[in-house]
């Protein structure tokens, strides 16, 4: 796990951490790594919710299945984000959704419940972790607003263009490449695939947008600001 140092001092838990003090403190939160091939679950609904993890490498997605199966993705994560505090902060009986790599992954695995019950060895630093977990936590409400705002949109071609006009915001550019593939971004929108494909080519059509795999460029007066 030490050539993982560098990078989990990047992580937005651990800011204004010094790394010796990281390592020191590490052990003492059950810090255990574990390697996932794609789509592969490395957290599964019903588990007890007792562990949140960092993105060492590869990427996640917290994935919610109803019961006849249908799949929404709720969020993803990469090198070196955080998932999964929220439940093993307070404590969930059982985690309401699962957690798969995106790709082959490797993740740091923390337990909640010895950060919301620090012993002794880490209480220099406690004050400081919750600091940064309550920011990851407000950030994080502010990203779930905002699909809230995105899923409610009526219909397929709306949520596209709400979907891509952020990404194009967030890129800073009208050209930008979707984190998702076809699937993935019909399960993140909650759309039926078929239908989305064939609102795309009618974006396209309609000289909205040029697309060539996950590469977007929004056109006319929907593009932002260059």
């Amino acid at each position: 796990m030490r050539e993982f140092y560098p990078l989990l001092a990047q992580c937005p838990l651990f800011q204004g951490i010094p790394q010796g003090e990281l390592e020191q403190v590490l052990p003492h939160l059950g810090a255990r790594t574990l390697r996932a091939s794609r789509h592969q679950h490395l957290l599964a609904a019903g588990e007890p919710a007792r562990w949140m993890g960092i993105v060492l490498s590869g990427s996640v997605r917290i994935v919610h299945e109803d019961y006849c199966g249908n799949r929404n993705i709720l969020a993803s994560a990469a090198p070196p984000q955080l998932f999964g505090e929220a439940f093993a902060w307070v404590a969930f009986p059982a985690l309401p959704v699962s957690v798969e790599a995106a790709q082959d992954s490797t993740v740091l695995l923390l337990d909640g419940q010895r950060l919301l019950h620090p012993d002794r060895e880490i209480l220099p630093v406690h004050p400081r972790l919750v600091a940064n977990l309550l920011t990851i936590s407000a950030e994080k409400n502010l990203v779930l607003t905002r699909k809230l705002a995105l899923l409610s949109r009526r219909t397929t071609r709306e949520k596209l263009m709400a979907y891509f006009t952020d990404e194009a915001r967030r890129a800073g550019s009208a050209t930008f490449t979707l984190d998702y593939d076809r699937q993935a971004l019909a399960d993140y929108l909650g759309v039926d695939r078929s239908a989305m494909s064939a609102e795309l080519s009618k974006l396209r059509q309609a000289g909205l947008l040029e697309s060539q795999g996950r590469q977007i460029t929004l056109l006319g007066p929907l593009s932002p600001a260059r």
